[in-house]
């Protein structure tokens, strides 16, 4: 049994890790990959440390095999392959009475608040597994968590087919988003200033833009016959993009803040009047974006592998996050714990 324990200065211990006995609400999983994201750079970079408390086991995009049930678990067997929802709600606040567990008042983040994925073995509650069918690989599992985040975001949009969309920022969860924007018939724009991300999003079937030499407004003027975009994803979280959501976006559009803003930004409200414009807040994912992401992957409506830029084994982690630090043209690094 192995662990990385991320101990500060953008680094990582490979330890011997000990073996959870599941209680009886829990399972015990095989970790078989996990991605690095966003968060988990920006723990690397030391600016959580005081949340994370060092040294500790971080991770939460993952996929792996139930070796072992505690007593009262009936949803799960030992032998399936699943994927973890890392959200550890309290079930008794105001918020999650009213069904909405995914924004609890009480919430822990499993892999930030409390150990995490990047580990052979990871003890963990049931309620907390959703299982991959048999057209879905280990690999692709792992990236079920980062596909649930664009469900969730599309969701809260209430897109609807042929619906034109600008996705602000072209990083995983732009891309993401743009590519399950797709799968429900809409038409999108990615606009995104790296060369190589706006190459990934043509890929993907989508249209992209350099907004540094291009006068946004009025591409998307154009592109909508001056109609404006329906909905405005704003992915990137940086100022430029909230000075552009409310241009680009049409008559009673839709924006979706789905980006983490380290600084509350100035918004132009005027044009939420002028406009008479929406603004959705759209936080991790709820049960129900879990298995439509599931479902996309499994009917191929998501091509998820051409996400994964590498796969390293686990005690090389150190080596798999700094080949994504500041790497543009990286999407999904995996990280391997156990072979499958």
């Amino acid at each position: 049994m192995q662990a990385a324990q991320y101990i500060g200065n953008k680094s990582f211990n490979i330890v011997s890790g000990q073996t959870v006995a599941p209680k009886a609400d829990e399972v015990r999983l095989d970790v078989g990959y996990v991605g690095i994201c966003g968060t988990d750079m920006h723990i690397y970079h030391g600016v959580m440390d005081a949340r994370v408390k060092p040294p500790q086991t971080i991770g939460h995009e993952m996929s792996g095999t139930v070796v072992e049930v505690g007593s009262a678990v009936t949803s799960h067997k030992v032998g399936d392959r699943v994927v973890v929802r890392p959200l550890d709600w309290c079930g008794e606040c105001p918020t999650c009475q009213a069904g909405h567990t995914h924004i609890c008042q009480n919430l822990k983040f499993m892999g930030i608040d409390t150990p995490g994925a990047f580990q052979s073995n990871w003890t963990v509650k049931a309620r907390t597994l959703h299982t991959l069918p048999a057209g879905v690989n280990l690999k692709q599992g792992a990236l079920i968590e980062p596909l649930s985040v664009a469900c969730h975001d599309v969701r809260r949009s209430r897109l609807q087919a042929g619906e034109k969309v600008v996705i602000l920022g072209g990083g995983p969860i732009g891309q993401l988003v743009a590519a399950v924007a797709k799968s429900v018939g809409a038409e999108v724009l990615v606009s995104e200033p790296n060369e190589s991300r706006r190459a990934f999003a043509e890929k993907l079937g989508v249209k992209s833009v350099n907004p540094i030499d291009t006068d946004l407004a009025e591409f998307v003027d154009d592109w909508t016959n001056t109609k404006g975009a329906d909905v405005v994803f704003e992915v990137s979280g940086v100022k430029p993009a909230i000075d552009a959501m409310t241009q680009v976006a049409g008559r009673r559009g839709r924006i979706v803040m789905v980006a983490i803003h380290s600084e509350a930004p100035q918004i132009d409200l005027f044009q939420f009047f002028w406009k008479e414009l929406e603004l959705l807040g759209a936080r991790v994912y709820e049960a129900a974006d879990y298995d439509w992401a599931i479902e996309l992957i499994a009917q191929g409506k998501v091509e998820i592998e051409s996400f994964i830029s590498s796969v390293t084994p686990l005690n090389d982690i150190g080596s798999a996050f700094a080949a994504m630090d500041g790497n543009p043209q990286g999407m999904k690094a995996l990280v391997e714990c156990n072979a499958e």
